[in-house]
């Protein structure tokens, strides 16, 4: 259905994510994956979406004057967001450890934005996740962290790993948007966009 709304239109995906490229494939969406390294830093004073708003745009831009006509480029950006604070991905083993301990016997909210820039505009999105854990024992995190390495994800899990699997007892929203991209505001979005253009 959306491939054939986007048959006249180039997407670009600028994500190194196996994660979103898995759920790019799964709408069934032609795509291209195009890389720039940019250096995600945002204003401390932004909160809560602001940061993954803020950090979407700013992925963006080092495409700013490449983007054609039909181009549709997609950046995005997720946060653990715990104890009014962002947990993003661990620098090592403590981090990692220190985060899961933060987030046992409690609940957290996993925050993404996803920006949509097309050569006339561009639109935000974003959407929150509310994710609770049972108590976890040290021995379970540090198995976890030992075995799965979670050093590529905001907060130091995946909630389709083993954790997820004996650790979530509760999720409100959109599950999609744990593991990394919130795929119904991609799909709604894209749709919307095919359709203006």
């Amino acid at each position: 259905m959306l491939k054939e709304t986007l048959k006249n239109h180039h997407i670009i995906l600028a994500s190194g994510s196996p994660r979103r490229h898995d759920f790019f494939k799964s709408l069934n969406l032609e795509f291209e994956v195009i890389l720039k390294p940019i250096e995600e830093i945002y204003p401390e004073q932004l909160q809560r979406e602001a940061i993954t708003d803020f950090l979407s745009k700013l992925k963006a831009k080092p495409f700013k004057d490449e983007i054609k006509s039909y181009t549709i480029l997609v950046t995005s950006d997720t946060i653990v967001w715990h104890n009014n604070k962002a947990l993003v991905k661990p620098k090592n083993e403590q981090e990692a450890f220190n985060m899961l301990k933060s987030m046992s016997n409690a609940t957290h909210d996993v925050i993404s934005s996803i920006c949509f820039t097309t050569k006339d505009n561009q639109k935000v999105v974003n959407t929150t996740t509310k994710v609770t854990f049972k108590t976890l024992s040290d021995e379970e995190i540090w198995f976890y962290i030992k075995t799965f390495k979670p050093y590529d994800k905001a907060g130091a899990y995946g909630i389709q790993e083993w954790i997820g699997a004996i650790g979530i007892t509760n999720i409100e929203g959109s599950y999609n948007n744990v593991v990394g991209l919130p795929t119904h505001l991609l799909y709604e979005t894209l749709n919307t966009i095919a359709k203006e253009s």
